[in-house]
């Protein structure tokens, strides 16, 4: 069994304190026994919420961890609720960020994988909380490219943010701060506590970018785990047989994946320093980000370790056992930073007991994380490893402590429970439940399973696209990608580690059967007709949803250069003719017809109309180097013809559209046309039928 699946119960844990010697009449004194609850409903608690970035199940102590030790999260669990079987709808930061503000699935809030901009005008939990009266403020890692809406107070890190004196956005600009980011965020979690309002309710939430990679843990943590090896997965060499074909190409394996100076920070020989690839190239600014003293800190405890790896030089398997121990301390010395600011946070309640009697606090990750799982770094599957939260919340008096919650929960279930809470009508159109019933401990019908879908596919870490079921003791997975397309169903109860799939076994066809039915029948509960595409098209990435409409193809690009294309052998002048129109306002409108000379994707030619630029366009093999394009007439409404001619004997490709012609010129690898199809960036397109001639 997995040790983040591996039950902990509640007197374990108060045994384990009073072992480690604390204060165990403070913790029993928090633990009243079951009895009938106080309506929680409208009961207008502070909200301190608490997130982390990465953090997987099974390395909280709380949850079984094998590996490490969680106390102040753990005090949380011991003292209030742990939720059992918590799941996240898309292992990926920004979309789990945007489905727990708005309790909807990423299909429907729109940010489905990172680099979307999440639309800021729907309604989300902050907003309507500030509605009634909450103050509400953001500090840490938002991640969602657009500015944050419905907070009073923001302050968050570009992007992912930098570990080392990070930079911060903010009402009034950027921020420079000197620390580590993991304990500014604290301490500027804590500066807002000391000047809010105090007659008003709040929500908090501490955001952190930590565990997340590339786990560059604060000077206090540097030394943790130095005494001993940690104990390996039992998967951590795990040759991916039983399963898709996909799983081999996944760009996510420690032995392959994992960088020795970006990720490791190794510090390369001289004879490397010249030959370093794109992410260890970032080494040295990872560097040089550091004070002094910072760097001085750092040397002085990785240096011997460093040294010893380069004079033993281990390779094949203990090589890997090598870069796992050093990428799990470094881990899980970033999760010490987080436990540590959990601590500071509860020990700020504890001095201001007015504020702690009507504060609920809250603890959860995005999703979680593979430790070495499979041989794996990252998340992005459907394995439990990432697809299960950690959620710990707390609210002595008020919600009775010391118990496990083993219904079936998701990410989308947190807006409703903190709009309930205070009193807000749920909007209708949420996908989420709210939590206060299985708060109060109420015997309630709930949902028998969780939908997930992940979109990313074909960009970092080479995931394929997938939505899939969860039960109690079944998992249903679909690769819906046609160059992916396949199933795989795991029996969690026989099977825990997913080692096998069972989609194919006849004993198992009547469970696939049921489970495909409900995971058809989740999709109509939350209207996600994405993950639709035609099978025709053979290759495909960024694409979202494709679906016929008007004579032609609606076509959602949920990425930059998304892509569907199709085989095909041309010779000589080949015409590609189709028209197009602009269905979603998004921050990018545009439609390409997509050509490919190969199946290296850096081939790809794209000639196409950006609506709202109003400019007709193509852009070679370079990239943006070799745009060409030209102003045109357009009313903003009605569909645009366009006509892309190549010539291949003059490597010549013509683009015309409302009476203009761009032209670009084709390198000579060019020998044939071998696929076309349709593109977009960040934006759904209206197509005809390509018409190749």
């Amino acid at each position: 069994m997995h040790s983040c699946c591996a039950p902990r119960p509640y007197l374990a844990l108060v045994k384990r304190y009073a072992v480690k010697g604390l204060l165990l009449v403070c913790v029993l004194a928090t633990v009243p026994a079951l009895r009938a609850q106080e309506p929680l409903a409208g009961s207008r608690p502070n909200i301190l919420f608490v997130f982390s970035d990465d953090h997987a199940c099974h390395a909280i102590s709380a949850y079984g961890s094998r590996l490490n030790q969680t106390p102040a999260i753990d005090r949380i669990a011991v003292g209030g609720v742990l939720f059992r079987s918590n799941f996240c709808g898309n292992a990926l930061c920004g979309p789990s960020r945007a489905t727990i503000l708005t309790g909807l699935h990423s299909h429907a809030n729109g940010f489905c994988r990172n680099g979307n901009v999440f639309d800021s005008s729907q309604a989300t939990f902050p907003k309507l909380l500030q509605q009634v009266g909450y103050q509400t403020a953001l500090v840490g890692k938002w991640h969602l490219e657009s500015e944050p809406v419905g907070f009073d107070h923001w302050m968050v890190f570009p992007d992912q943010g930098q570990y080392y004196n990070p930079e911060f956005l903010t009402k009034q600009g950027r921020v420079q701060k000197a620390g580590h980011a993991t304990d500014l965020t604290t301490a500027l979690a804590i500066e807002w506590l000391e000047q809010r309002d105090p007659n008003k309710p709040f929500v908090l939430m501490c955001q952190h970018k930590a565990p997340h990679r590339n786990w560059l843990p604060a000077e206090p943590d540097l030394g943790l785990f130095r005494d001993r090896d940690l104990p390996e997965p039992a998967t951590l060499f795990d040759d991916y047989r039983g399963r898709i074909a996909a799983r081999a190409s996944t760009e996510m394996e420690i032995a392959r994946h994992l960088t020795l100076h970006y990720d490791l920070m190794v510090p390369p020989t001289a004879a490397e320093a010249g030959q370093l690839g794109e992410l260890d190239r970032a080494w040295s600014q990872q560097r040089a980000r550091m004070t002094a003293a910072q760097r001085t800190a750092w040397d002085a405890a990785f240096a011997a370790e460093d040294d010893a790896f380069r004079r033993e030089n281990p390779q094949g398997k203990e090589r890997v056992r090598w870069m796992y121990q050093r990428y799990i301390k470094n881990y899980l010395r970033c999760v010490a930073g987080v436990d540590r600011s959990v601590g500071a946070l509860l020990a700020w309640l504890d001095a201001h007991p007015e504020v702690k009697a009507n504060t609920l606090v809250v603890y959860a990750s995005d999703q979680g994380f593979f430790l070495g799982d499979h041989g794996y770094y990252d998340k992005r599957w459907m394995d439990d490893e990432c697809l299960r939260m950690p959620l710990v919340m707390q609210w002595p008096g008020h919600i009775a402590g010391g118990r496990e919650i083993a219904q079936l929960t998701q990410n989308i279930d947190f807006a409703p429970t903190f709009l309930e809470l205070a009193g807000v009508p749920l909007p209708a159109t949420m996908h989420g439940k709210s939590l206060v019933p299985l708060l109060e401990g109420r015997d309630v019908a709930w949902r028998d399973a969780v939908y997930y879908h992940y979109y990313e596919s074909q960009a970092t870490h080479r995931v394929p696209a997938m939505y899939g079921v969860r039960t109690d003791r079944y998992k249903l997975v679909h690769y819906y990608e046609p160059q992916w397309h396949a199933y795989e169903l795991f029996d969690l109860q026989k099977d825990p580690d997913e080692l096998r799939s069972v989609a194919d076994d006849a004993a198992y066809k009547d469970v696939r059967a049921q489970l495909t039915k409900r995971l058809q029948a989740l999709r109509q509960e939350y209207g996600d007709d994405t993950g639709t595409i035609d099978p025709a098209f053979s290759l495909t990435a960024g694409i979202t949803r494709m679906v016929a409409a008007d004579g032609g193809v609606r076509v959602w690009a949920n990425a930059q250069g998304g892509y569907m294309l199709k085989p095909l052998t041309g010779e000589g002048a080949t015409t590609f003719s189709t028209s197009m129109r602009s269905l979603a306002a998004r921050p990018l409108r545009n439609g390409f017809v997509v050509l490919a000379a190969g199946d290296n994707r850096a081939e790809f030619v794209r000639a196409g109309i950006e609506f709202g630029a109003k400019k007709l366009v193509v852009s070679g093999p370079a990239g943006s180097k070799s745009r060409r394009d030209i102003a045109i007439e357009w009313d903003g409404k009605a569909a645009i013809e366009l006509v892309v001619t190549v010539n291949l004997a003059a490597h010549t490709l013509v683009a015309t559209a409302q009476g203009q012609r761009v032209e670009l010129e084709l390198p000579t690898t060019w020998q044939s046309v071998t696929a076309c199809g349709f593109g977009a960036s960040n934006t759904e397109t209206w197509f005809q039928d390509l018409v190749v001639r």
